[in-house]
């Protein structure tokens, strides 16, 4: 992110509340600034609110109160304008199986408004982009998941938006296709795009984000760079252990050891938080096998994203 980077993006009080009074609230009084040049990854389990402010942020809904200003623009009062300054990627694609790639490039880039050699000449550069060359004259219905999350990429892209929105862009893909997506961002991000990135992968938002937002149950919970995130978490280790069928009442033992500030069980691993998680090892071992649990492995991380958020809520991201 560029050093004088000013902001591209200021979201104030946005909220979302689906059939007040008594329907859900999705996203409660949202205030952040998102910098010109970043990639600012929002990250968050499934059902925090993510998609429900992307939506609110390009204007496919409505804000029950609050507003954004994108590239000078009010989403309120001039959605038009906000959207000429958007590129936006959603998590459900947005694509004709039964066209090919370059059909598909070419039917949104008339949409964009684009036509003529100008229109050949991006549909040539996007497919070039994502890696789609060789088959833009196949229809997409013959494409892997990988491929068709990168089409999705490339309609976003056709006419060169200051902001990229990429909403869960890797979900329900193999490990190369994610791997061409994330090198994808890092390279438009190179070329000077602004990149809002939401998902609930903490090793993705590590991995790509100049700075990021926690949300959880519709609040953002917290948000700086990865350096000012970790310190709120401290030198803290998380210990994981895989112990299948383990008794609720026995994390509560584990939380106990001396120096486990938290206890956790997600599916058939304990999670324990800990100032200094190889102290605290032998404890938790010596506990669990004269509980004759089956432990299965045992791995030792420093402090993450993922052990913030569990330090903040209690929960792993992917609750």
């Amino acid at each position: 992110m560029p050093t004088s980077a000013a902001p591209i993006i200021e979201i104030t009080n946005l909220k979302k509340h689906f059939n007040p009074p008594d329907g859900p609230l999705a996203v409660n009084k949202i205030s952040m600034a998102i910098m010109a040049g970043e990639i600012f990854s929002l990250l968050g389990p499934n059902g925090a609110g993510k998609t429900t402010t992307i939506n609110m942020m390009c204007g496919l809904l409505t804000p029950t109160e609050g507003d954004v200003i994108i590239a000078g623009h009010s989403v309120i009062k001039e959605p038009l304008a906000v959207k000429r300054a958007l590129g936006v990627v959603p998590q459900e694609l947005a694509i004709y199986p039964t066209l090919s790639a370059r059909q598909n490039l070419v039917f949104f880039g008339k949409l964009y408004g684009l036509g003529g050699s100008e229109l050949n000449k991006r549909v040539d550069e996007v497919l070039e982009f994502t890696g789609l060359t060789e088959r833009a004259k196949d229809p997409i219905e013959e494409y892997s998941g990988g491929m068709k999350r990168r089409v999705n990429i490339g309609i976003g892209l056709l006419h060169r938006p200051q902001i990229v929105f990429l909403d869960e862009p890797t979900v329900a893909i193999d490990p190369q296709s994610r791997r061409n997506i994330l090198d994808a961002v890092k390279e438009l991000n190179a070329q000077g795009t602004t990149i809002l990135y939401t998902t609930h992968y903490m090793e993705e938002a590590q991995e790509l984000s100049d700075r990021v937002g926690i949300i959880d149950h519709g609040s953002i919970i917290a948000l700086g760079t990865q350096d000012e995130l970790m310190q709120q978490v401290g030198e803290q280790d998380t210990l994981v252990f895989c112990v299948p069928d383990v008794p609720d009442e026995f994390i509560d033992t584990l939380g106990a050891i001396q120096g486990v500030n938290k206890a956790l069980h997600v599916d058939d691993e304990i999670r324990l938080l800990a100032k200094d998680g190889r102290t605290v090892l032998p404890d938790a071992i010596r506990l669990i096998n004269e509980a004759g649990l089956s432990l299965q492995s045992v791995e030792v991380h420093e402090p993450t994203l993922e052990a913030l958020f569990l330090h903040l809520t209690g929960r792993a991201l992917r609750d």
